[in-house]
């Protein structure tokens, strides 16, 4: 376990200093705004089908319906940039104009856009838009498209979509003990709680807009690029969100409707996506289809380790989902194959979801791993255990550091893992079955670029200010604890400000880079502050790049989660009686908060595992899962007792703080985990994730009553 660094503020499990505002219903989120006036509400009409042309639209029921104030069409939305560039180095700051053409693109692709006095009166309204179109086929199927399916070449940040190291296809051959099987894993949604949500104001030539953003810069220079104005007239305000998960790195239409409203109307014009548009209009994971080769001597050493992945991308798009990250730096093996193809289809945009790629690559490869220890007849924590490495396989890079090994044996040892009865199909408790279930976590560790201001008030209070935002995850109370800690001061002395391009930029919160990030930034503005106090200075900015992670190093996080899962013999149904999660993340900022963290990435798992899923329906190519009554997630209720241990873990190669990001860390494993306790508790191989019980009842028929 860790123990809190008794010296100062980081290392204590501060309680959030933001909680109070928010069960209070003090916290105001973008929805909640409206400045200068009373707000009109507006409300997005969504297209029908799932690729075509609109032929005609008739607003005027719609026009004339009581408070309307504005229909906007293609026929008088004002003119827009195109959507992209497709290529932008950063693909959040593209332009997103909204009602600029007759082509529908995919399902639930906005035709109108209705304002009134009130939401009731624009909901209704809404619905009197007729809409003409003229269908046509589109491309709906991943597994259909898959062999006409293009090499990306590069995916996200320039890696290589391909990697090889050796000669892969000659030792899988000629391994001794070989698994080669195929996973697939199917679409997702984010599903935040709080809706993507934008409330718009103009003054003269400023635009100020409240919306729900894990990012501020970045949509600051989308919507200036959209409506060809300089950035600087453009303001954005994200101080609450009520979670992201990746859906939020993405600005949306609502942002630019918004806006196109509140200046053809001169007040201010809000609009939220129900809860049914946010499985078309936002992101999703994709779905993918994974090939898993691996190859082993007869001890347990792989020789061959190979991975190939096909996913969704948007036909307009060009993202690729990660998906074989973390093949490339798990284990140890001297022939190695990882691929990538994507598959453009007739669908709404993939992008990043809650560890993006490693989420659902290591629910494939973890997976495997477990088959190959049946196959070697190996204990599985010892297969990983043999496999492991200080060095980064593909560049040959030392890791910083690395402690997988210690979070298998310290899970191992708490869990009761020797306890464990090899043989599937052997525990039973009445009619469930009952089994455990183990899998490797690992979550690439990266360093954005930020900068902090920090200022000492006359009444000896200091504010620290910076463009970053809190999506749910404790950054208001990790920053203020590294801000005290810094000028030697209480931390109730202390206010955060955050969420504001009048702030110094930062490039937000995503990909677990958020709290080393903004924490570097404003650890080094308060170091400059406390220094130049004697001098007379009161207020310093300090920044951090991505230079300072020294590329000597590969930086990851590890960690190793345990389950004990139970089937029951007639139903199917799966319980998730404990789970165990032990990781390594280097310097722990605040134990309350990385707890939360990773008990919610765990529950993530178990939803990934057994629940968590959506269809596309190929007559519409629309998503048929479109509220949180049929798109089931992990409640109370699916999750058993849990568990979190962090490893001390110095990191001296790391960021300024020594922290590793944890937000995703979490998920990644937890939910192969399950379906190695799974096979354990029953015998059954389930590739075709989730486990629901139409999938293993099938297997659990082979079973003697």
């Amino acid at each position: 376990m860790i123990e809190s660094n008794l010296a100062g503020p980081i290392g204590r499990p501060l309680d959030r200093v933001d909680g109070r505002l928010k069960v209070t219903g003090r916290a105001t989120y973008a929805f909640e705004y409206a400045s200068q006036g009373s707000a009109a509400y507006g409300v997005i009409v969504p297209a029908a089908i799932g690729k075509g042309r609109i032929l005609g639209l008739d607003a005027s029921d719609a026009q004339r319906a009581p408070g309307v104030l504005l229909v906007l069409t293609k026929d008088n939305a004002p003119p827009q940039s195109p959507w992209g560039p497709v290529d932008l180095p950063d693909r959040f700051a593209r332009a997103e104009p909204a009602l600029n053409t007759d082509e529908v693109p995919y399902f639930g692709f906005p035709v109108a856009f209705v304002v009134a006095d009130t939401f009731e009166q624009a909901s209704a309204a809404a619905a009197l838009v007729g809409v003409r179109y003229a269908p046509q086929p589109g491309d709906y199927d991943l597994h259909a498209a898959g062999p006409h399916a293009e090499n990306p070449g590069r995916i996200n940040g320039g890696i290589p979509a391909d990697s090889a190291v050796g000669d892969f296809e000659s030792a899988f051959a000629g391994a001794p003990v070989k698994i080669d099987a195929i996973y697939t894993t199917p679409y997702q949604s984010q599903a935040p709680m709080e809706p993507h949500a934008t409330m718009a104001v103009w003054e003269d030539e400023i635009l100020t807009v409240h919306t729900a953003a894990q990012l501020t810069t970045s949509p600051q220079e989308g919507l200036a690029r959209t409506f060809n104005i300089p950035k600087e007239n453009v303001r954005v305000i994200t101080r609450y969100v009520g979670g992201g998960f990746g859906s939020k790195l993405p600005y949306y239409v609502d942002a630019t409707l918004a806006a196109i409203g509140a200046r053809m109307l001169r007040r201010p014009v809000k609009v939220a996506m129900t809860r049914p548009q946010l499985f078309h209009l936002t992101t999703h994971r994709t779905a993918s289809e994974q090939r898993v080769r691996l190859g082993a001597d007869r001890d347990g050493r792989l020789i061959a380790y190979g991975q190939d992945a096909l996913v969704q991308c948007a036909r307009f798009d060009i993202y690729t989902e990660p998906v074989c990250g973390a093949a490339r730096m798990l284990y140890a093996a001297p022939n190695r194959l990882t691929r990538h193809r994507r598959a453009n289809l007739d669908l709404p945009r993939s992008d990043s979801m809650r560890a993006p790629g490693d989420a659902i690559g290591l629910l494939a490869l973890e997976c495997a791993i477990d088959e190959l220890a049946d196959a070697l007849g190996l204990d599985p924590v010892e297969l990983r255990l043999r496999n492991d490495t200080q060095t980064e396989p593909e560049h040959k890079l030392p890791f910083s550091s690395r402690h997988l090994a210690d979070a298998l044996r310290e899970g191992a040892a708490r869990f009761g893992w020797d306890k464990r009865v090899a043989k599937p199909a052997s525990v039973r408790d009445g009619r469930w079955l009952v089994g455990l279930g183990v899998a490797s976590a690992i979550r690439a560790d990266t360093l954005q670029s930020a900068t902090a201001r920090a200022r000492l008030e006359n009444d000896g209070r200091l504010t620290v200010e910076l463009a970053m935002t809190d999506i749910g995850t404790g950054t208001y109370t990790i920053l203020t604890q590294i801000a005290a800690e810094a000028m030697e001061m209480p931390v109730d002395r202390v206010t955060v400000l955050m969420g504001d391009t009048n702030y110094p930029p930062t490039d937000g919160s995503g990909g677990s880079f958020g709290a080393a990030t903004a924490g570097a930034a404003v650890l080094a503005a308060c170091r400059k502050l406390n220094a130049g106090l004697a001098a007379g200075m009161t207020e310093a900015e300090g920044s951090v790049t991505p230079a300072e992670l020294s590329a000597s190093y590969a930086h990851a996080g590890f960690g190793a989660h345990f389950a004990e899962a139970a089937v029951h013999r007639d139903t199917g149904e799966v319980r998730v009686r404990r789970m165990l999660g032990v990781f390594a993340a280097g310097r722990i900022l605040n134990p309350k908060t990385a707890r939360s963290q990773m008990i919610g990435g765990m529950t993530w798992g178990i939803g990934s595992a057994l629940i968590e899923e959506n269809y596309v329906d190929s007559r519409y190519g629309s998503f048929i899962n479109q509220d949180l009554a049929s798109y089931h997630v992990a409640v109370n209720a699916d999750v058993g007792a849990m568990d979190v241990v962090f490893l001390n873990e110095a990191d001296p190669h790391g960021g300024p703080l020594g922290s590793k990001g944890i937000g995703e860390l979490g998920i990644c494993g937890a939910g192969a985990a399950v379906m190695n306790a799974i096979h354990n508790a029953t015998g059954a191989r389930i590739r075709d994730f989730p486990a629901t019980p139409d999938k293993l009842l099938a297997a659990l028929e082979t079973l003697d009553g």
